[in-house]
C-alpha cells in the first residue's frame, strides 16, 4: 500500500527537505501552508497520515490536530520549535501520535513515520480480526469462514445450524421468539411449523454439550453470557 501524508508546515526549507525525504521512501505527501488549507484536503481526500506544525498562520496546529482527531484515528506527529514539557503534554493529550521538537533530523522523522505505521497496521488488522470472530463463554465463531469452535475443538455444523448460533451470539442474553427465528434463518417464506426451531436447537445442544443456550419458556431461546465484572 502506498500511503499518503498530509505536511502542514509554513517554512518552505523544511517543506522542501522533509518532503524529500519521505518521497524519497515512496509515501505520496501533499504539502500545506496552513491549517485552513488542511481542512480542505482533510474533507476531499484525507491523507493516511498528518505531520503539523504548531506555529501556523490562521489556525495553529494543536487545534488542527483537535479537529482531525475529533474525526478519525489517523496518526498524527506534531513538530514544533517549542520544547517546554506542557508543549509536549498538551500536544499528545489534544491526539497527537508522537512530538518532534525542531530542529530534528530528516531521518528520525522518517523513522517515526514508519514506527506508527507499523502500528496501525497493527491495529488495523487486529481490529479486522476481531470483527470476524464471535466469541461467547466457550463458543468461538469466525464468521467469514463459518467455522465454529466449541472448547477449543473445531466442529462441523449445517448452514441452519450455523446460521442459529451466529444470530445468538451476536445478540447475547437477548431473547428471541420463536417466530423471530424462523423468519431470521429460515427466511419470509417458511410456512412450516415453529417445531422446526426446537429441532435445530436440541441438534445444537446434542453437538455442543453445555452450550449456554436457554430456553424462554412461552416464548423462545436466548445464549447466556455471564457479564463482565
Amino acid at each position: 500500500m502506498n500511503y499518503s501524508i498530509g505536511l502542514v508546515e509554513d517554512d518552505s526549507n523544511i517543506q522542501n527537505i522533509v518532503s524529500a525525504y519521505l518521497k524519497k521512501e515512496g509515501y505520496e505527501v501533499y504539502v500545506m501552508d496552513t491549517a485552513e488549507e488542511a481542512l480542505e484536503i482533510w474533507e476531499n481526500s484525507p491523507p493516511n497520515m498528518w505531520i503539523l506544525d504548531i506555529m501556523l498562520p490562521g489556525m495553529d496546529g494543536y487545534e488542527l490536530c483537535k479537529k482531525i482527531r475529533n474525526e478519525s484515528d489517523v496518526p498524527i506527529i506534531i513538530i514544533s520549535a517549542k520544547d517546554d514539557e506542557i508543549d509536549k503534554i498538551l500536544g499528545l493529550e489534544l491526539g497527537g501520535d508522537d512530538y518532534l521538537t525542531k530542529p530534528f533530523s530528516p531521518r528520525e522523522l522518517v523513522a517515526r513515520v514508519k514506527r506508527l505505521f507499523k502500528r496501525a497496521k497493527v491495529t488495523m488488522d487486529t481490529t479486522q480480526e476481531m470483527d470476524d470472530k464471535i466469541i461467547v463463554e466457550n463458543l468461538l465463531i469466525y464468521k467469514n469462514e463459518r467455522r465454529v469452535f466449541w472448547k477449543n475443538h473445531e466442529h462441523e455444523v449445517t448452514t441452519k445450524e450455523f446460521d442459529m448460533l451466529m444470530l445468538l451470539a451476536e445478540n447475547p442474553n437477548r431473547a428471541f421468539s420463536r417466530d423471530e427465528l424462523l423468519m431470521k434463518i429460515w427466511g419470509n417464506d417458511y410456512f412450516g411449523s415453529d417445531r422446526a426451531v426446537d429441532d435445530l436447537v436440541k441438534r445444537i445442544r446434542k453437538k455442543f454439550d453445555d452450550i449456554p443456550i436457554e430456553t424462554v419458556w412461552g416464548f423462545g431461546y436466548r445464549m447466556r453470557k455471564e457479564e463482565d465484572g
